[in-house]
């Protein structure tokens, strides 16, 4: 996605380095972007979104990772903010009964901790983003690409 090639990757050394990344992006988000976080346990990915958020007018305390909830809605910002948590998905379906394509395809700018978990469901142009421990307190981030579909792979 080329409005964010010269942000990423980037390597922050602190949470609030993370957040102000956060903040960078939001300002080149629009609505109706979907951002799909990858990354293990503690790799930064609600504290990216909490900068994401705090740009666009939301209070950083309110935003949390919607874990037990899987999606919390934030509408008090300049642009309405869907965070949703795929963690606990168990399938595709349960993700559809939501009703995600409301948010995805919606006013708003939706952002999807363990995207992979729901990586079937996501529009081709998500800006997909992988967040990775490069040290105690530091954290990589980089744009990675869709995976490859299935059913194209090469044969040998």
């Amino acid at each position: 996605m080329r409005r964010f090639d010269d942000l990423l990757p980037r390597v922050t050394s602190s949470a609030e380095e993370t957040m102000r990344l956060g903040a960078e992006l939001a300002r080149r988000l629009l609505r109706g972007d979907v951002v799909a976080l990858y990354g293990d346990l503690g790799s930064g990915k609600t504290v990216l979104t909490r900068g994401i958020g705090s740009a666009l007018g939301i209070p950083e305390s309110e935003i949390n990772s919607p874990t037990f909830t899987i999606l919390h809605e934030y509408a008090s910002g300049s642009i309405p903010l869907y965070h949703f948590d795929a963690y606990r998905i168990e399938s595709l379906e349960e993700f559809y009964d939501l009703g995600y394509e409301d948010y995805f395809f919606g006013d708003g700018i939706s952002i999807v901790e363990w995207a992979d978990r729901v990586e079937g469901l996501l529009p081709d142009g998500a800006l997909r983003l992988r967040l990775e421990h490069a040290g105690e307190s530091s954290r990589r981030v980089r744009l990675v690409g869709a995976p490859a579909p299935a059913d194209q792979s090469v044969a040998s």
